[in-house]
């Protein structure tokens, strides 16, 4: 039986719009992949809770990927203390409030352990026979062992404009659509849930999108 990969596409922080998004997909826990392209945080109200949501997912799928979107490497940049007012600027701001927001004691870090824990542990990529699973993008001509990884992060027109055979078709968010885009070489699901367009969802290889 071939297997099912669940793939979602960027929350950034819609946590209501998550949780809707899970209660419809019918997914087996046990076998089928369940799979987020990144941006979990910035620009929406409730990243804490969506990345308290996420990392609770992990205890109860046996087959579960996180891929790093931009914004979680903008987290990351911030926390080190480079470019923290282009994150505060592009959406940092709503989390580091939303991180506030939550009851903490004395003396805490802004960003739980658990938490930091879990922004270290996103993958750039994932692979399979037919898909790859990326948060942007890829750059066409350039073989896939060798492709940058701020690429996989933050290409977008030289990369949606493209019509290059990378060899399996690309799943990515990052680049917001009204719909989700459909091509013979990659699958764009994100749909802008933050702009209050829908939070998608696509069955592979089925190609059944559910979205809220």
């Amino acid at each position: 039986m071939t297997e099912k990969i669940f793939a979602i596409g960027d929350i950034h922080g819609c946590f209501d719009k998550l949780c809707a998004l899970m209660d419809k997909i019918k997914i087996d826990h046990d076998k089928d992949i369940l799979l987020f392209l990144g941006d979990y945080i910035d620009r929406g109200n409730s990243s804490f809770d969506v990345v308290e949501y996420l990392i609770d997912l992990k205890k109860h799928f046996q087959k579960i990927i996180f891929l790093k979107g931009n914004h979680e490497k903008m987290l990351e940049e911030y926390l080190s203390g480079k470019n923290r007012l282009d994150y505060l600027i592009y959406g940092g701001q709503q989390t580091i409030e939303s991180y506030m927001r939550r009851s903490r004691t004395a003396g805490s870090p802004l960003i739980p352990q658990e938490h930091l824990d879990f922004f270290k542990s996103l993958s750039l990529y994932y692979e399979t026979d037919d898909f790859i699973f990326v948060h942007a993008g890829l750059r066409e001509n350039i073989p896939f062992e060798m492709q940058d990884p701020a690429d996989f992060l933050w290409i977008r027109k030289d990369f949606v404009h493209s019509d290059f055979d990378f060899g399996k078709r690309v799943v990515f968010g990052h680049t917001p659509y009204a719909e989700p885009l459909v091509e013979p070489n990659k699958i764009g699901i994100d749909t802008g849930a933050v702009y209050g367009n829908k939070l998608t969802c696509v069955e592979l290889p089925a190609l059944l999108f559910y979205n809220v």
